[in-house]
């Protein structure tokens, strides 16, 4: 998950190919579709207009926020930081792919990247920042490794696999 950032779903299928699958983070794709609301929805109804588009995300019906964006779209003439609907369009258009939250909801995952950004507090800072403390880089990798370890309940599995190493 991330922000739609092309070079990080360019490194995902560069290092992890069909492994894996990349969402754009819900939140970023409800950023341009706020932008848009007031020239899609009008008036008292953009927060209505976002809601419905958001609600069709989530069960699939990605085609229908195209449909919603689509006549809305501002000419070709008018720059682009004056049209918020176009690039909405084109921020979504460009990662078709990458928006496919019904199946992440489905399988249980997040949509949002709020835990994993906010992971570093307690899964990093928490033990790299105690007062007084500091790291070598090497030793900051190999603490951070085990951290994480422990954060994804991995901690026996990787003694384990120490052990019989």
């Amino acid at each position: 998950m991330g922000d739609g950032a092309p070079w990080i779903a360019n490194q995902i299928a560069r290092y992890l190919g069909s492994q894996a699958r990349y969402l754009v983070d819900f939140y970023h794709v409800c950023e341009y579709l706020a932008e848009a609301a007031p020239t899609c929805g009008g008036g008292e109804d953009k927060k209505e207009w976002l809601e419905t588009q958001k609600n069709r995300l989530k069960t699939g019906l990605l085609e229908e926020v195209f449909r919603a964006l689509d006549s809305y779209q501002e000419a070709g003439c008018i720059k682009d930081c004056d049209a918020p609907v176009r690039r909405c369009y084109r921020y979504l258009d460009n990662r078709r792919d990458q928006l496919d939250y019904a199946k992440a909801i489905a399988d249980g995952l997040p949509i949002g990247s709020g835990e994993i950004e906010s992971a570093h507090r307690y899964v990093i800072q928490k033990r790299l920042k105690i007062p007084g403390a500091w790291w070598k880089e090497e030793n900051a990798a190999d603490m951070l490794a085990l951290r994480i370890n422990r954060a994804n309940h991995n901690w026996e599995h990787y003694w384990q696999s120490k052990k019989a190493a």
